[in-house]
This record gives C-alpha cells, sequence and structure tokens, in this order.
C-alpha cells in the first residue's frame, strides 16, 4: 500500500515529537528537530493541510471520572443496511458510556468500546441500551483488563 503524501526525516520526527506531546511548543519543537522555528511552524501547518494529522487532543482518564469499567461490545445487526446502521451509529456515539465506535468486517457488525463505573452498569447498559434495540440480534460482552497504545503513529514500511 502506497502512502498519500510523501514524508521526509523532518516530517517524521514532528509527527513523533507531536504524537508524544501535541501541547509542545512550536519554539522547543524546532529546536529538538535542530530547525528554524518558522520551517517548523510551516512543517506542521502543511502536514495539517495535507491531512496527516488530523487533530490534538487531551487524552482522558476515564477511571478518573469514575468510569474505571472498560469493555468492548460485540455487536452483530441484521439488516445491515445504511438505513439501519446509520441511525445506530449515532445512538451509540451519542450515549456518554461510549469511547470508541467501529464499524469492522467478519462475524460481528460493530465493536463498541465503553467505560463504566462498574459491571452493574455494564449489565444495566447492554440490556437496558443495546438489547432493547430490534435491529441489534447478538451481542457479546469482552472486558478490558489493561489498554496500551502504540504512542507514536508511523508509515507503514511495505
Amino acid at each position: 500500500m502506497r502512502h498519500d503524501a510523501a514524508l521526509d526525516s523532518i516530517d517524521l520526527a514532528i509527527l513523533a515529537e507531536l504524537q508524544n506531546d501535541a501541547r509542545l511548543p512550536n519554539k522547543e519543537l524546532a529546536e529538538r528537530l535542530g530547525v528554524a522555528p518558522s520551517t517548523a511552524l510551516e512543517r506542521v501547518r502543511s502536514l495539517r493541510r495535507r491531512g496527516i494529522i488530523t487533530a490534538f487532543r487531551a487524552t482522558v482518564d476515564t477511571a478518573r471520572l469514575g468510569r474505571s469499567l472498560q469493555a468492548l461490545l460485540s455487536l452483530r445487526v441484521r439488516p445491515h443496511t445504511s438505513q439501519l446502521v446509520d441511525p445506530l451509529r449515532a445512538f451509540v456515539l451519542a450515549l456518554p458510556e461510549t469511547i470508541t465506535l467501529f464499524h469492522v468486517a467478519g462475524p460481528q457488525d460493530f465493536l463498541v468500546h465503553v467505560a463504566v463505573p462498574d459491571a452493574d452498569h455494564l449489565h444495566r447498559l447492554v440490556l437496558e441500551k443495546f438489547l432493547v434495540r430490534q435491529e441489534i440480534v447478538h451481542l457479546e460482552t469482552t472486558l478490558i483488563f489493561k489498554t496500551e497504545h502504540q504512542p507514536v503513529q508511523r508509515p507503514s514500511e511495505m
């Protein structure tokens, strides 16, 4: 698979630095890269214009928000049509428990990453929010013990 945009060593260094700390001031970013601040600023702007950097976000610890139990809900829906899928997506993304929604291929149609206060809340969420929906014909719950992220995303080397 080819990349949409050519990235040189400075672009890759900028991506690594900003993925580790998106609040890094431009002056410090330029110092770390060994380039002028104006060069660093223009390179970041170019990465944003080209759609390589899509957003700058704060990562929140859901446990500190009182939602320490995380799970993946695997959903199978029928019929799998846009008239059904679009409202379901909107419903799931409107739930305060939802972290991420994945529309997937395979035996399941959706994976929903949720964070809740406890097992009772998860049980109520599954029974009272998901399983009451007619289009959901199968649901499996997988508890998440630990989540780890790759801190820096790089282009594929293939």
